[in-house]
This record gives C-alpha cells, structure tokens and sequence, in this order.
C-alpha cells in the first residue's frame, strides 16, 4: 500500500506577521517557516503505518516553490520516502480549488491508496483543499480524524461530532483523510534520518506533468481573490478603577454590559 501525505509549509505560530501592504498582504521577508502542525499529525500517521509494515511506501506531496524544500526535508527525514513539489508559472494565484486539482492530480499519478492531509493550514485556517481533493478523485473522505483503525482495504475512523458526540466513519480505501489533534504524537527527525533525507528525491512537477488544463488553475481560474489586507487594529489601552469596591463592582458591570458588551 502506498500512502500519500500533504505538507504545507506555513510561518511559525510564534511569528510576528505583518501587512506588507494592501495589495501585497503578508510581508514575508523576515517569517520563520515551519510544517503546518496539522500536516505533522498526517504525516506521523502515514509513518506509523510504515512502521506496522502496513504501508510500503510513503510520499510527500507539497504545492510550492523551491524555498518549501526545507520543511519538505524535514519531512523525508522523519522517515518518508520521497517527495513531489508541485511548482508551475501557471499555478501562480491559484485559490484552494486550484490547489486541490494540482493536489488530487499529483495524487492520482503518483497511485497513493490513503491521502493524508492536516485538518486546517494554521496561516489561512479555510480547511477547504482535503475536501475538495477528494470530491476531485471521487474517492471517500473523513475529516478531523482523532482516531483510525486500519482494516483490509478499508479503515474505521473516528471524529469530533460536537457537544461531546463522537461520529465512526467506515470508509474503503482509496480515501482521504484529514487529521486532527490528539490522532498521534509526531515524532522528530533523528541524525541518521537528516544525513538520509540529504539522498532522497524531490520530483518537481508542473501543469503539463500532471495533466491539467492550465486553464484550471492559477489566478484566472480562481473563483476566491484575497484584497484589502490589513492589520488588527491595535487594542485600546486598559483601565484600572478605583474607589470602594461596591462602586467598583458596580462600575465594572456596567462597562461589561455597555461598552464590551459581553453580558
């Protein structure tokens, strides 16, 4: 069985984003970069069922240009196999429908039987590709998956319904699955697997190697465009009240209910 992983490379939570401008959004000049959280949840996954011998082979799959092949790296050295960076002129301003069909194509050549993907990407939060790629394939899909248990050809797995209900979702395989917290504990990347993911093939795909129309994606396609960036405003300073303390309960109350308006 071959197994599938989505990467997306994202800025570190800890980072200090700025607005570039307007236009431009995100100034990107000085963002340390990292794996998406949730992707490590998916990738981890595909890993453990290297590790069972359930899976004989694990790929990466990441849309985006050469300065992803770090975190890519990182990746192969935690211990897949190999990798696909899907980078094309044409891609450029794709929306997350033209990410998907880049996704959903690599995928599909590639021949994976589970796809894993992270829930959400932490920098855009719209959890939108792992869907779409599916319904692109044709294939099943469970989303926000804590848990899985793995059958022949199938798989059961277990998420999050609301108000403290768990959904059981029995899916046959090919399928897509995207992971949520809690699913597993990533590990790091060990010495020996550094110096091993030094040796290991990144193919580089582009709109042609994949089959697609080029009118599909990129920007002209996209049906969603991002504009008017803009920071925050920034907090109003914060107030100490002062006097006895039934005035100042009193007070209190009262600017909850009028100005925050929060009760």
């Amino acid at each position: 069985m071959k197994v599938g992983v989505c990467l997306k490379q994202v800025p570190a939570t800890d980072s200090r984003i700025q607005v570039k401008d307007p236009a431009a959004g995100v100034d990107t000049s000085d963002v340390k970069w990292e794996i998406n959280p949730y992707d490590e949840f998916a990738l981890e996954e595909a890993l453990k069922l290297k590790d069972d011998k359930k899976a004989s082979e694990v790929v990466i799959f990441t849309f985006g240009d050469k300065a992803a092949e770090a975190k890519i790296r990182d990746g192969l050295a935690r211990g897949a196999d190999r990798a696909v960076r899907i980078d094309d002129p044409a891609l450029q301003g794709s929306d997350a429908l033209g990410i998907a069909r880049a996704l959903a194509a690599a995928a599909k050549k590639e021949g994976v039987d589970i796809l894993f993907c992270g829930k959400q990407a932490v920098d855009d939060d719209q959890a939108q590709v792992p869907a779409m790629v599916a319904e692109l394939l044709g294939w099943p899909q469970v989303l926000a998956v804590d848990h899985i248990d793995y059958g022949d050809g199938s798989l059961r797995a277990r998420r999050p319904a609301g108000g403290g209900a768990t959904e059981v979702v029995e899916a046959p395989l090919p399928v897509v699955i995207s992971c949520d917290k809690g699913l597993n504990e990533p590990r790091y990347a060990s010495l020996r697997g550094i110096m091993m993911a030094k040796k290991k093939k990144i193919a580089v795909l582009g709109v042609g190697d994949l089959g697609l129309d080029p009118s599909q994606v990129g920007a002209a396609a996209a049906m969603v465009a991002e504009s008017n960036w803009s920071e925050p405003p920034p907090r109003p300073p914060g107030r100490i009240l002062e006097g006895d303390t039934p005035q100042v309960v009193a007070e209190l109350v009262r600017l909850l209910r009028e100005e925050a308006k929060v009760i």
